[in-house]
């Protein structure tokens, strides 16, 4: 039996709260809201969910937990000047790969109180997964192959993300096919969305394999890499 039921009203609206009243005050106040209306949902999407991406991919990582699959909704506010102390969107990955969590690719769920982002990739690269990267890239075969895979998805609209150098790094042809992949320190692809009904019924699940499915093939490019 499918243990998901879908989000509710109540999970948009607590996050609407508290764009509005973000402060530890208040999420005092309704920090049993969150358990129930958040997290609880999460975690059982992160069960349903994790066993149809393992059914296409046995390794992927779907730990229905706090730090694990689910993010933390605490903002490091450490080095920032922005010191609101909580993230106003839920963040959920399941992620594949032998090292950290956050140096492994994945696919990742974000929900904001207005708006669905759907994506697959890596964040940012470490070092040598950097490296790793580019040199795929720069090879005939795999860099032929993400070329492949990205002219696919945007074809449907996907966007890509983690563009950050100017100017291609040293040692790599800056006339290469594919030199403008070099200029990213991180690589995913994603989609945003409005609140789509499916949201509010275990049909959200469905939803959301589908369109992790269109991105398999980068995910699978991805671990290729690390």
């Amino acid at each position: 039996m499918n243990n998901f039921q879908g989000f509710s009203k109540d999970s948009i609206k607590f996050y609407e709260d508290l764009t509005n009243n973000n402060s530890k005050e208040w999420f005092a106040d309704h920090k049993s809201d969150y358990e129930e209306f958040v997290m609880k949902p999460a975690r059982s999407f992160v069960i349903d969910l994790g066993e149809r991406l393992q059914a296409i991919s046995p390794e992927i990582q779907a730990i229905p937990k706090t730090d694990k699959s689910i993010f933390r909704i605490y903002r490091d506010i450490r080095f920032t000047p922005d010191k609101r102390p909580f993230k106003t969107h839920l963040g959920i990955l399941f992620w594949e790969g032998h090292r950290k969590k956050l140096e492994c690719p994945g696919f990742y769920l974000q929900i904001d109180k207005d708006k669905i982002f759907i994506g697959s990739g890596l964040y940012m690269f470490p070092t040598d997964i950097r490296d790793n990267f580019r040199n795929a890239v720069a090879d005939e075969k795999k860099g032929d192959g993400l070329r492949k895979i990205i002219d696919k998805l945007q074809k449907q609209n996907f966007q890509l993300g983690g563009r950050h150098y100017k100017k291609v790094p040293r040692g790599f042809d800056k006339d290469h096919k594919n030199a403008e992949f070099l200029l990213y320190n991180g690589f995913w692809a994603g989609k945003e969305f409005p609140i789509v009904e499916e949201f509010y019924s275990e049909d959200f699940i469905d939803w959301c394999f589908e369109h992790f499915l269109k991105m398999f093939d980068l995910h699978k490019w991805m671990l290729g890499i690390i």
